[in-house]
């Protein structure tokens, strides 16, 4: 009996042990596998610490490379200009990026016989002008080419495909009417090329020699563009029966209406015409069966000294803040066409009726089609 009970006593002391024994071991175990977790933890909040802190690193030395890229101080960006207006772009320019700008005011022409006289460059940078003279420029080798993600923004019909040239705005071409002289005289609003056609407005119409105004190149080359040529020359002849003479300045269409010596006048039409016309009596119109345009270039030299600043001008130019401030000083509405979205002026441009240009052609033709005018004008279109 007593042996039985010192069996059974063995039996349920081994059973007390193993038990204990498990427990301990699981708790080991739980132990261990907590301690494993906090060291897999600390690792990976160190790891994620340091990746947190490259990336900061890596976007302040981005800022740093990309300040760097902009930094111009003690530099200097030399511009060929068509006006001083200018003068607080290039000064937005030099507060951003450091580089002070010096400009001369010359016209496209001498910029293109000048460059190719001297065999260098006269500038960094071909700010505002004509595009046909763009063109000549680039196919005589004079520009260098430049594309970025700006100039990737700008719309296929405003910039060079091969980057050699970029639009700063559009100039527009519409009609200067003095009310005072069509009342009196008993004639009707003109409001579409062919109305200028008409017969009765035979004296009464002025425009500017287009071999000398690129505005009025724009005009008779976008007729073609509208009418094709047969019918485009056409109408033009029956225009040019109307007009006595062509100016040689590009001022005289709008200032001569304006002090009444024309009933019309085809003018590049800004915020200055529209104040003009406000002033004086006179109302200013975009015609109903087309609106003719010319991109106003900007251009890179090629080999010129300072072309990294020239390209960041470039960038700047095609910023939101600067085109505003270009839409300010030319007085135009077309910058929005330029850089969509962008604030400008609003003179009731009605986009829609832009002409679709063969831009293409735009420099090509420039000799062909003076030339025919020429014959058409005769000695009304003297350029002495």
């Amino acid at each position: 009996m007593k042996t039985k009970f010192l069996s059974r006593l063995s039996l349920a002391l081994i059973a007390v042990f193993a038990l204990t024994s498990c427990g301990a071991d699981n708790s080991n175990k739980e132990e261990s596998k907590t301690e494993e977790t906090k060291i897999e933890e600390s690792a990976q909040t160190k790891e994620n610490e340091e990746t947190t802190e490259d990336s900061d690193n890596n976007e302040e030395a981005n800022k740093d490379e990309e300040k760097a890229e902009t930094n111009f101080d003690g530099r200097t960006l030399n511009v060929v200009a068509t006006s001083e207006s200018y003068v607080p772009l290039f000064d937005e320019f030099t507060k951003e990026t450091g580089a002070k700008v010096e400009f001369l005011s010359m016209s496209s022409g001498e910029v293109i016989s000048r460059t190719k006289a001297e065999g260098k460059p006269m500038a960094d940078l071909w700010f505002g002008g004509g595009l046909d003279a763009f063109m000549a420029a680039k196919d005589d080798g004079l520009l260098e080419n430049y594309q970025s993600e700006m100039t990737d923004k700008l719309p296929e019909e405003y910039k060079d495909k091969d980057g050699f040239y970029f639009s700063k705005g559009l100039t527009v071409v519409g009609f200067l009417l003095n009310d005072s002289i069509l009342e009196e005289k008993g004639l009707e609003a003109p409001k579409s090329w062919k109305d200028l056609a008409d017969p009765k407005y035979k004296g009464e119409i002025i425009m500017s020699n287009p071999a000398i105004s690129g505005t009025n190149y724009a005009a008779l080359k976008g007729l073609l563009d509208l009418y094709g040529e047969e019918e485009g020359w056409d109408l033009f002849s029956k225009i040019n029966d109307n007009i006595d003479f062509y100016s040689k300045r590009g001022k005289d269409p709008q200032e001569k209406t304006a002090q009444g010596e024309f009933a019309i006048g085809i003018i590049p039409v800004d915020k200055m015409a529209f104040d003009t016309a406000k002033d004086n009596n006179l109302t200013v119109v975009y015609p109903e069966d087309g609106i003719a345009w010319v991109p106003e270039g900007v251009a890179i030299f090629k080999d010129s000294e300072n072309a990294d600043v020239a390209k960041a001008f470039v960038d700047f130019m095609l910023g939101e803040k600067a085109q505003g401030m270009i839409a300010e000083i030319d007085g135009k509405d077309s910058n929005q066409l330029i850089v969509p979205g962008i604030e400008g002026l609003d003179l009731g441009l009605p986009k829609d009726k832009l002409i679709k240009e063969d831009l293409s052609t735009f420099g090509s033709m420039r000799e062909e089609v003076l030339n025919r005018f020429k014959e058409l004008a005769g000695d009304k279109a003297s350029e002495k």
